[in-house]
């Protein structure tokens, strides 16, 4: 079923599931692996060039329905329960929410290295859906609550919604409700927190709702308007490829005697799964949905991890800026005081963030390193500037063949100086082709959607099928043996990749250590089990030893040998990657970059 859920999510939109750039290096890897022309693989990237959001690529289409998330609710009148939760989450409940940031198509078109400008026409072979206006507004924010020693206790959604009180003698008072969808393993250590900090304030009321509402999740759209009555809708505030949020609330949906029973302060001793008001509420919306997108059960499970997104006991404990938080725009740095503010604050005015959550791919020894990794290696080998040029130029080292040859005694002096001049021609030539990145510098390591490091994670353990080339009748037997091959290779990549996650199954396990082979230091924890159907696990890694933090003196080698856990013998090869939401990181602090001027960036360049 995993294994389904990604390949179903990554190719059920097709062209439209691939960022710009993850199009266009997959379709390279594609052209080499199956012997496809760059043109006829290109064409996918062109495609996904036109049809792509600003926001970046959307998964497959589908629905699920949330059975291990919680509803715990927070009422007041007036403004009492703002000022309740005011002081206990990180986010400004008092300000509207900032947009998650965008992607800058044209720069990472222009980073590809595929020049589509000649198959500009194969986009309108595509329909393009017209771009949705995507609304972030307060009925829905992303938010952390911390403990009084600012690490984090839970992450949460946060809903609101304002409850009119007809039945009071002063009908012009309005009732808050803050409902707080938090993931099941934390919603009780959530709820006492809530009770133990709710003192003697009597207009403020909580009661677990898990029972009584559903949560659910609608992937592959951005409009998130015009919800049915009794739903609430909103884009995923911490980013939109991570599906729409639907909640539902009306007591309209479910028989009235139902809706009347309501939770007292104590959560309640039947399961949300087995709940009947529950479940009547997720008929409904399963009538409402079957007609226009499919049921697709544990996407959010494979979908969250690829992009890169740790929730719940993974994060419990840990400081907000370790956890990308302040990416995901849960913290607010200019707010008043609030539990845990005092950590938070100092880490991100004063420290040094050293470590952080990264989605990371285990593959083994043996295995071909996939391009984007190979780019960003000599990136951070060769600096952004020159490494640039070589992935694209194709560059030379000048001489570096003419001078073994020179000394196995097979060429002359005056032929590899010929040689040389030769290559420093060609060069000049290739320099030419370099695109321009109009400022844009290349990250340090691969920048991928979910659904990019789907496709990529799909092809590595051979579950894409690729269609066979038409051949001339005369051929057909060189055709039909090649089949066979081809059979027989794809086989064997299975059966190694089914293997692979095994093994990584069992060892990657929450608080296993990540040992570098090279010195014999730990670099990293495993946070998070791998990715339903892949071998992608969340960790918390080093930044120096990622290329992120740091003068250069560690870098992240394609060639690198890792162990995972204590007691393991067997190598393995991890190939971190970076979230399309993370912004540039400042290699001094391991902070969101700030650049004031273009020339200040431009002097940063390492020579």
């Amino acid at each position: 079923m995993a294994m389904a859920n990604l390949y179903v999510g990554i190719l059920n939109t097709r062209t439209k599931t691939l960022s710009v750039q993850t199009a266009c290096l997959v379709s390279v890897i594609v052209a080499n692996r199956y012997n496809i022309s760059i043109q006829m693989a290109s064409k996918a990237a062109s495609a996904a060039a036109a049809a792509a959001s600003k926001y970046g690529p959307l998964w497959g289409r589908g629905y699920e329905t949330f059975l291990n998330r919680r509803i715990l609710s927070v009422t007041g009148t007036s403004d009492h329960a703002t000022t309740y939760l005011q002081g206990l989450v990180t986010s400004d409940l008092t300000a509207e929410p900032s947009p998650p940031r965008e992607e800058n198509m044209e720069n990472v078109h222009n980073l590809s290295g595929i020049d589509t400008s000649s198959m500009e026409s194969s986009s309108e072979e595509q329909p393009i859906e017209e771009e949705v206006p995507v609304n972030f507004t307060s009925k829905m924010r992303s938010t952390c609550f911390l403990d009084h020693r600012g690490r984090i206790l839970t992450d949460a959604l946060l809903w609101k919604r304002t409850i009119n009180n007809n039945d009071n003698a002063d009908s012009n008072k309005k009732t808050t409700e803050y409902l707080i969808d938090a993931p099941n393993n934390t919603a009780d250590l959530l709820f006492a927190h809530l009770k133990q900090h709710k003192l003697r304030r009597s207009k403020i009321k909580l009661v677990d709702k898990s029972n009584e509402l559903s949560v659910h999740a609608v992937y592959g759209t951005l409009n998130a308007e015009g919800a049915p009555t009794g739903y609430m809708a909103s884009m995923d505030p911490r980013h939109p490829s991570l599906g729409m949020r639907i909640l539902s609330v009306g007591d309209e949906i479910v028989d009235t005697d139902d809706a009347a029973v309501v939770n007292t302060d104590d959560s309640s001793t039947t399961t949300p799964s087995s709940s009947p008001l529950r479940n009547k509420r997720q008929q409904h919306f399963e009538t409402l949905m079957n007609n226009f997108f499919p049921s697709t059960p544990g996407t959010y499970s494979v979908l969250r991890k690829l992009a890169g997104i740790a929730e719940g006991s993974e994060i419990t404990s840990k400081t907000a800026l370790e956890c990308n938080q302040e990416f995901l725009n849960a913290i607010s740095f200019t707010k008043g005081c609030y539990l845990g503010q005092e950590l938070t604050a100092r880490s991100q005015f004063t420290g040094v963030v050293r470590k952080r959550i990264v989605p990371v791919m285990i593959v083994d020894t043996e295995m071909e390193v996939p391009r984007p990794w190979v780019m960003a290696s000599m990136i951070q080998d060769l600096g952004e500037k020159d490494g640039v040029e070589k992935i694209f130029g194709g560059m030379k080292t000048v001489g570096e063949d003419e001078e073994k040859a020179i000394k196995q005694g097979e060429n002359s002096t005056n032929d590899a100086s010929c040689s040389k001049d030769d290559a420093n021609k060609e060069n000049e030539e290739k320099k030419k082709n370099v695109p321009e990145l109009k400022g844009y510098i290349p990250p340090p390591l691969p920048k991928l959607s979910a659904p990019g490091a789907g496709s990529i994670v799909s092809m590595m353990m051979g579950t894409v099928n690729m269609s066979e080339p038409k051949v001339h009748p005369d051929d057909q037997r060189r055709a039909e043996q090649d089949a066979e091959k081809y059979k027989e290779e794809l086989k064997k990549l299975q059966t190694s990749a089914e293997q692979l996650q095994s093994e990584v199954s069992e060892l990657a396990v929450p608080g296993s250590s990540i040992i570098d082979k090279k010195d014999g230091k730990t670099i990293g924890k495993v946070i998070s089990t791998p990715a339903p159907g892949t071998t992608v696990i969340l960790a918390q890694m080093r930044l120096d030893r990622l290329g992120l933090l740091g003068k250069g003196d560690n870098k992240w080698l394609r060639t690198n040998k890792i162990l995972i856990g204590d007691n393991s013998t067997k190598e393995y090869r991890y190939l971190p990657y970076l979230p399309l939401w993370w912004p540039d990181i400042d290699r001094a602090t391991g902070k969101e970059k700030i650049v004031e001027n273009e020339d200040e960036e431009l002097d940063e360049l390492p020579q």
